[in-house]
């Protein structure tokens, strides 16, 4: 006979992790709007906010393409908050699992206003480049709390234990700071190239030869560490870790050859629009790393000490300092 408060507990689990998937795809697909919106100019096409006109909450037919352009995006941060208060419900109707996974919907949820209200402040600052980049970035931290609450969902209950020794989660971390670096470097060369929104925004002023030359250096540390970690891994046979090392050395790549593509191509639209998706590969596929060096093991299956040889498994637990 069928468990049923098993059965629902499976289904629940189930529904919660799509929804849970479904807050990542949206936002990454929030930020791909979001620079669509720059790359069309139409970054004050609702010159005001939280209005889009003075007289105006929605568009008008005054704005224009532009408003069009604009006011969808700033729909579409409300599709991204009700997918994100869909998994703040199931969570809270989850009670076995709700203190464990609320902190995480709880910052998806909260993290998505925040957002927005940098965005409203980049349109009521005019475009100002680093608010800009701040929009950019915060939306990399949201994108980070969505991914985070994934892999919780689908993690089980016990305690945290590494897969690997303490000197790779080091590089691991290391990846993951570096990664965010690019990040942070990629909006200063955004901040001071030619798409900026409007045809009257302000540059950042700093010289983009120099600073995309920067940007070069860092994403060749990035490879240059996740390559190391990729052969790291794989010395002590930690397999899932190696795969993921990796798949982020190939989002890499495929990133770099956008990025090199589009410098030498005077920047156009389309490819500057395939990098900001690149962009939020990228620092997925550098989570998926830093996450794959730890797991949660169900405290049901926890090995006993006693009678067993252990004398063979590497102890990661006892060598791991965080």
């Amino acid at each position: 006979m069928t468990d049923v408060s098993r059965t629902g507990r499976y289904l629940s689990k189930n529904t919660l992790s799509r929804v849970a998937l479904a807050s990542v795809v949206a936002n990454v697909a929030i930020v791909v709007t979001g620079g669509a919106v720059r790359l069309t100019g139409s970054g004050l096409g609702c010159p005001t906010w939280p209005r889009c006109t003075d007289g105006s909450y929605v568009t008008t037919p005054e704005m224009g393409i532009y408003g069009v352009i604009e006011f969808s995006n700033r729909m579409v941060t409300f599709v991204v908050g009700l997918i994100a208060l869909a998994a703040l419900v199931l969570v809270l109707l989850d009670r076995p699992r709700r203190r464990a996974l609320l902190p995480l919907a709880v910052a998806v949820f909260l993290g998505i206003p925040a957002q927005g209200v940098i965005g409203g402040i980049t349109v009521l600052t005019h475009l100002n480049p680093w608010v800009v980049g701040l929009h950019f970035l915060a939306s990399m931290a949201v994108l980070w709390a969505a991914y985070a609450f994934w892999r919780r969902v689908a993690e089980p209950d016990g305690p945290v234990t590494p897969t690997v020794p303490t000197p790779l989660r080091r590089l691991t971390l290391l990846v993951t700071v570096v990664s965010a670096a690019v990040l942070v470097i990629g909006t200063w060369v955004t901040g001071s190239g030619p798409h900026a929104g409007d045809h009257g925004a302000a540059r950042n002023g700093l010289s983009p030869e120099l600073i995309s030359q920067l940007h070069a250096d860092a994403v060749f540390l990035l490879i240059g560490l996740s390559l190391a970690a990729w052969f790291a891994m794989r010395a002590v046979g930690a397999t899932g870790p190696a795969r993921a090392a990796l798949v982020l050395i190939a989002v890499e790549l495929g990133q770099g050859l956008i990025g090199l593509v589009q410098y030498f191509t005077h920047l156009p639209e389309l490819l500057v629009g395939a990098h900001m998706l690149g962009s939020c590969l990228v620092w997925l596929a550098t989570l998926a790393l830093h996450y794959s060096t730890r797991e949660r093991t169900p405290a049901t299956t926890l090995p006993t000490t006693q009678g067993q040889d252990h004398s063979n498994v590497p102890d990661f637990a006892a060598s791991s300092a965080s």
